[in-house]
């Protein structure tokens, strides 16, 4: 459904801020003609199936109507979205797999300070086909972090801010997730 013109020439934020005041669903069908891709995206990379994506695509959507309020303008529109769409679906995955995510997960070595020291290059290094394998392995939340810093090329501020954490948070949960990343990585030569 493609909406009114005068709605297409409104920001992001400037559209939410509508939305929340007037409750406006004419507005919020702009709101998802211009993300309900994006979320499918990232419902899809969590599912791997393309009902499924739909169907978290369209809870996600539900969800955003009622707690959209809660956007504080602190961080871009799309950056929250894309943490509150992560944040959905790790529950959702967490919800119906923890005892696969138990058996995937790994402990952090006392001695993680020598894969990460060489920053974020041996990120870099990987091949794509073995990282998309070992990226299904790790934990979602830490798929998530990994995803918003370098797929979606947020800040750590921006990251922080939409997942309600400091900075020194959310860098202290990315080395973890960058070690966890290697130390699969390594194993699955």
């Amino acid at each position: 459904m493609k909406t009114n013109e005068k709605f297409q020439s409104l920001t992001d934020e400037e559209l939410v801020e509508q939305i929340v005041k007037t409750k406006n669903t004419l507005l919020f069908a702009e709101l998802y003609d211009r993300f309900s891709g994006v979320v499918y995206n990232k419902c899809h990379s969590f599912t791997k199936r393309d009902e499924e994506a739909q169907d978290l695509t369209q809870d996600v959507f539900l969800k955003l109507y009622i707690k959209l309020s809660s956007f504080k303008g602190n961080s871009k529109f799309t950056t929250w979205l894309y943490a509150f769409t992560y944040n959905y679906c790790v529950n959702y995955v967490t919800r119906d797999t923890s005892k696969k995510i138990e058996q995937n997960s790994r402990p952090i070595e006392e001695n993680e300070n020598l894969l990460i020291e060489a920053d974020d290059f041996n990120l870099f290094q990987l091949k794509v086909d073995r990282l998309k394998i070992c990226m299904e392995l790790i934990a979602p939340e830490d798929k998530m972090i990994l995803l918003l810093k370098y797929q979606d090329d947020a800040s750590i501020k921006d990251i922080a801010t939409s997942l309600e954490l400091g900075e020194s948070a959310i860098k202290m949960r990315l080395k973890r997730a960058k070690v966890k990343l290697i130390q699969i990585y390594n194993e699955h030569n």
